[in-house]
């Protein structure tokens, strides 16, 4: 332990004597800082912290938000340092480097960056939570194990990068090493990626630029700009890194990669490349089980709509349809039905194109259609293996969907998706497809039609006066109180918005929608009857997550096209 925080404010009579062991005593024995037993033990806040120490220290308290840090922090490289200190580089000159700390008596923390940058350091103050929040903004949350991407890569290094060469052998060989500079520069795109909660990551190639995007809460952020020059030696390296063919720059190619995070935690990417003008376009798809929340109470159903999935899951036989685009949150929803139903007295079977979430008691099937064993072929399959409940990861085609039907009518209960728009175009699609009416209104139990709507920022998010007229038009109550996006965000969130909740809207089956189902209804008519029947459709429910400050109206629009 090199701080000596405790014994100054000891001296400077901020804490007793007792105070002092007790905080040294936790830190040790929890493995903290000092700053972080001192809040702890609730013998400070962050805030008169901050301001105890400005004063017995007489260094000033910065505001981050007047400093481009991110910037200074990526030409700099020291990731490592930032993250183990708790100390953010805000500014710097040719001889100094000022760094935001929240306990400046650490002497171990200026001979480190002492020596990374060859700079003398200089100290400004910080909260806690502030400073913390800030680097979480940078690199995310800590995933423990600092030295899985080995040392950071800095602009500077990559920037010395040369061309690929023409000799393939030579470039092979060079990719091939786990320590060169494109290689860091990779593994450090993923573990930032992981750590800021990414969906997919992006490597864009175009005729004099380079971009790499990470998509985070359903929207696509740019995250670094290496040199175009770049293209072929990073498309390679993830190649290699995917056992694809490196040679092969016609043809699109998949594979798959698995991150190692630490000895326990590792995750599977799904690698996609594709030639374009300007080189080859590769997007990762992250698939990491351990962050899908499969809790059906975090999803964002109402009370009433969790009633009637779980009451839907209760049933022995019938069909569950969710429904809508890619990216919807779909398959969570199913797996969250699955978590539930998954007790040792029922046999599940899953047939998955890709199985994303890998869930023990459940067997998982990955269907292969190049080699014609597909989504049919699967389900056949599952019904001569005594199943009780059947997923198919997808209704595409008339075959999957009669055998799903005959399976719900024949004392299975059915899980599956299907790509429309709403819950009524479920059925005419259906239909469409070839299966008859009576078919469907003897086997469909419940129909979810679902979105992903941005969570505003608890902490910035802004009141907002929707105009009367708005309101009027979508029945948004007077008194219901609108916030919005706060467009510059804050140390916590993305632009405004931080994580992401579901829009629902549930279809159940009487007698008046059977009848007209089997009458052969319309989609205006299916959804008439059914909202006549208590069905709350995805702009009601929207307009509900507005008036509850969950989301804003800018989203609803994006999402739903109000």
């Amino acid at each position: 332990m090199h701080s000596n925080l405790s014994k100054l404010l000891r001296q400077a009579n901020l804490l007793s004597e007792t105070q002092e062991s007790e905080v040294v005593f936790h830190a040790k024995q929890s493995n903290c800082s000092i700053v972080e037993a001192l809040l702890t033990l609730e013998h400070f806040d962050s805030q008169q912290l901050a301001f105890g120490l400005s004063e017995v220290v007489g260094l000033p308290i910065a505001d981050l938000s007047q400093y481009n840090y991110a910037e200074l922090c990526q030409q700099l490289g020291l990731r490592e340092l930032i993250t183990r200190f708790l100390a953010l580089p805000i500014s710097s000159d040719e001889f100094t480097l000022t760094l935001a700390v929240t306990d400046p008596t650490n002497g171990q923390l200026e001979d480190e960056f002492r020596f990374a940058t060859g700079l003398q350091v200089e100290y400004v103050l910080v909260d806690y939570h502030t400073l913390q929040a800030a680097i979480r903004k940078l690199y995310g949350h800590s995933l423990g194990q600092q030295n899985a991407i080995g040392k950071e890569i800095s602009q500077d290094e990559l920037a010395n990068i040369v061309e690929i060469s023409d000799d393939e052998n030579q470039s092979i060989e060079d990719l091939s090493q786990d320590d060169s500079p494109v290689s860091r520069f990779i593994n450090q795109i993923l573990m930032d990626a992981v750590r800021k909660g990414a969906s997919d990551i992006h490597f864009e190639p175009y005729e004099s630029s380079y971009r790499v995007r990470f998509r985070c809460d359903g929207i696509l952020i740019e995250n670094q700009q290496p040199a175009a020059h770049l293209s072929r030696r990073l498309s390679a390296r993830l190649k290699i890194l995917a056992k694809l063919d490196i040679a092969e720059r016609r043809l699109p190619q998949d594979g798959r990669i698995k991150l190692r995070l630490d000895e326990l935690t590792a995750i599977d990417i799904r690698v996609s490349t594709l030639p374009t003008m300007w080189g080859e376009k590769i997007v990762l798809r992250l698939l990491d089980s351990s962050a899908a929340s499969l809790d059906i109470d975090r999803l964002g159903y109402s009370e009433e709509q969790k009633k009637l999935y779980l009451e839907a899951l209760k049933k022995p036989q019938g069909m569950i349809l969710m429904t809508g685009p890619t990216g919807s949150g779909k398959t969570v929803s199913l797996y969250s039905g699955l978590n539930v139903l998954n007790k040792s007295e029922v046999n599940i079977s899953t047939a998955e194109d890709p199985v994303e979430i890998n869930l023990t008691g459940i067997n998982q099937v990955q269907v292969q259609p190049k080699i014609g064993f597909g989504f049919a072929e699967a389900l056949r399959a599952f019904l001569r293996q005594d199943p009780d409940i059947v997923m198919v990861g997808e209704i595409r085609d008339l075959e999957t969907a009669s055998i799903a039907v005959k399976a719900a009518q024949t004392g299975h209960l059915v899980l599956s998706t299907l790509h429309t728009n709403s819950a009524s175009e479920t059925i005419v699609r259906l239909h469409n497809m070839g299966v008859e009416n009576f078919n469907l209104v003897s086997s469909l139990s419940l129909i979810v039609a679902q979105r992903l709507a941005r969570r505003l920022c608890p902490h910035c998010k802004q009141l907002h006066p929707l105009p009367e007229s708005i309101r009027n038009s979508y029945c948004i109550p007077n008194d219901a109180i609108i916030y919005q996006a706060n467009n510059n965000g804050c140390n916590q969130c993305n632009g405004g918005y931080s994580g992401r909740t579901g829009i629902y809207e549930m279809m159940t089956f009487n007698a008046s929608l059977t009848t007209a189902i089997l009458q052969g209804a319309s989609v205006p008519e299916i959804e008439k009857i059914a909202v006549n029947n208590g069905m709350k459709t995805l702009a009601q429910s929207g307009i509900e997550k507005l008036g509850e400050g969950i989301t804003s109206f800018a989203e609803l629009q994006r999402v739903l096209y109000l």
